[in-house]
């Protein structure tokens, strides 16, 4: 298609745009309704990965409380928030926290987050209550990064109400330092997707987050909605929509708000999972959000320290026909393996989760029918990754499913609150095919979820999952892989952060590119480091290019193992499984 054909058709999704009536807006509910797509036939191939879920054997035995366990009266009690792989300790071991919420009324007992230590044993040891954690609240989102370069990582926590910064003392505690960094918002808002990234390359992480609606929990909530017959609680729609705020990190631990001098307070919706990654390949990064039932935004970095938002021209705002859809959340990666980052954004039931193709310079295409992925509209989507599940060199993709309706399966059963997990197989080519008893009887088991993070828990080389599930205990997905495929990990370090980093694998003709990012999936953060199927090769060429721009190439480098690169100094590390620090 030519750029001018391009751009006419992203002029017409605009003014299609602006002529929705406002009516529309009040119904409350999404409108998407679609058949699904045929399903072809079975390609027979096997497929090496296998998960178990091991959480209860792991230690990972508490609930993750977030309203009611029958019904959901409210919006708030049925969104549910993310949960994160990350290694708090710098022991090499990823660690886990888990993300919990509350319920209206006296704050139930378990309520709160958890972080859980990985004992390098296939078990974790709760230690919330050492580190100061645990806040109960109506908890979204997490983002991690080293905001203060001293090597450690921070947390920054979305709410309902007031955001929470971490600051880790290195010691297996942290420290509430919101208001000190200036990060206290004027006015309670129900903040959700959040992402460090360092949108000016001055070397510090700065702050992005979005709010989902401008939410007074005691306001008169939008009456009469209905889904499948059924009286439910009324959707985003009818609401105040939500902003976007940007925060700049002024490199001695404090933040100033520079939202509308950047730009990216102009626009209003219901935003949810934030993503900063370099789209076009320009050496900056852009920001995406996936919007419920408005169009989702793309912020384009004019290297001015200003943003542009671009969803409609550049093809991620709308479905390739032109509707609002219930964006929730962001997997990226380039599943293509032709060096650009695709997006896969999850949705409500009766609508398909959705793959976009970049050409490259951060334009992009729905090809979710072409692709294979419009055969699966039962489900609402949340958690997302395109992640190289059996290391075949071909990046696959995982969601979590979950509905938002406990009451609804009791007059409706062909719509229960529990669903399976969705594993779609990569083929090649830009086509997928949708697996079920293949990947272990994990994917099967029925939870109502909504974030998940991808990580290697156990050093043994493949990629594992970990998922909260709503009223439940999380689910760990552990990875069991057969077959001969090898792999690659990467683990960056510098004097600064790394978030922002892009490595480019090349090995047995193909290339992958993969960023270094600090949200994800569903409100959700992934291990940092990077992991590279290879399938048959034995080695791999990388290229890295830092925050900075320093590029550095390194090529060779044997299958299996997981390399530690640091900046300017090159490898200082390269070990075989299990790994250790």
């Amino acid at each position: 298609m030519s750029h001018s054909i391009e751009t006419s058709m992203r002029i017409t999704r605009r003014a299609l745009l602006q002529s929705i009536p406002a009516s529309l807006y009040a119904q409350g509910m999404a409108t998407r309704n679609i058949r699904p797509q045929e399903r072809g036939k079975r390609s027979g191939l096997p497929f090496d990965a296998k998960f178990t879920d091991i959480a209860r054997a792991a230690g990972l035995t508490a609930p993750t409380i977030y309203g009611p366990v029958d019904a959901k009266h409210h919006i708030l009690e049925a969104v549910g928030c993310g949960i994160a792989f990350f290694d708090y300790d710098h022991d090499g071991w990823l660690d886990i926290l888990v993300l919990g919420g509350t319920r209206f009324g006296a704050t139930p007992a378990g309520a709160g987050n958890r972080l859980y230590k990985n004992n390098r044993d296939g078990t974790f040891l709760d230690v919330t209550a050492k580190s100061g954690l645990a806040r109960p609240g109506w908890v979204s989102g997490v983002t991690i990064g080293d905001y203060n370069n001293d090597g450690l990582d921070d947390l920054f926590l979305t709410y309902y109400d007031k955001n929470v910064l971490f600051r880790n003392n290195g010691d297996g505690t942290f420290t509430d330092v919101t208001r000190e960094a200036g990060l206290v918002l004027p006015a309670p808002q129900w903040s959700t997707g959040c992402t460090f990234f360092d949108y000016d390359r001055d070397g510090h992480l700065d702050l992005f987050f979005s709010t989902y609606v401008d939410l007074d929990t005691g306001m008169k909530m939008p009456a009469g909605c209905d889904w499948k017959g059924v009286s439910v609680h009324c959707g985003p729609r009818g609401l105040p929509k939500g902003r976007c705020y940007l925060f700049h990190n002024d490199g001695h631990g404090r933040f100033s708000d520079v939202s509308k001098q950047a730009g990216v307070d102009r626009v209003r919706a219901y935003g949810l999972t934030a993503v900063a990654a370099d789209f076009d390949d320009d050496g900056w990064p852009d920001i995406y959000v996936a919007c419920d039932s408005t169009p989702s935004f793309y912020f384009r970095n004019r290297h001015d320290g200003t943003f542009l938002e671009e969803g409609l021209e550049r093809g991620v705002a709308l479905s390739e026909d032109g509707a609002e859809q219930a964006g929730m959340g962001i997997g990226v990666g380039d599943y293509k393996l032709d060096g650009t980052l695709g997006i896969l954004k999850t949705h409500f039931a009766d609508d398909t989760s959705v793959l976009y193709e970049n050409n490259g310079k951060g334009e992009f295409t729905d090809v979710t029918v072409k692709s294979g992925l419009g055969v699966e509209t039962r489900y609402v989507c949340w958690g997302a990754g395109i992640v190289d599940l059996d290391n075949d060199g071909l990046p696959d993709l995982f969601i979590a499913a979950g509905q938002v309706y406990p009451e609804l399966e009791k007059h409706a059963p062909l719509f229960p609150y529990k669903n399976p997990r969705i594993v779609f197989r990569n083929l090649g080519g830009g086509r997928f095919e949708e697996l079920f008893d293949e990947a272990g009887p994990a994917v099967a088991a029925p939870h109502s979820s909504r974030g998940c993070a991808f990580g290697d828990f156990d050093n043994d080389g493949d990629i594992d999952i970990v998922i909260m599930n709503m009223n439940e205990p999380p689910s760990l997905l552990r990875n069991d892989t057969t077959g001969r495929n090898h792999w690659l990990k990467v683990q960056l370090e510098s004097d600064r952060h790394t978030i922002g980093a892009r490595v480019t694998a090349h090995y047995g003709g193909r290339v992958q590119v993969q960023e270094v990012m600090s949200q994800s999936s569903f409100l959700s953060v992934s291990d940092k480091r990077l992991h590279f199927g290879l399938g048959a090769e034995r080695s791999a060429q990388l290229e890295v290019r830092w925050p900075s721009g320093r590029k550095q190439m390194f090529p060779n480098l044997p299958a299996n193992h997981l390399v530690v690169i640091r900046e300017g100094a090159g490898i200082v590390a390269a070990r075989k499984p299990p790994f250790t620090s």
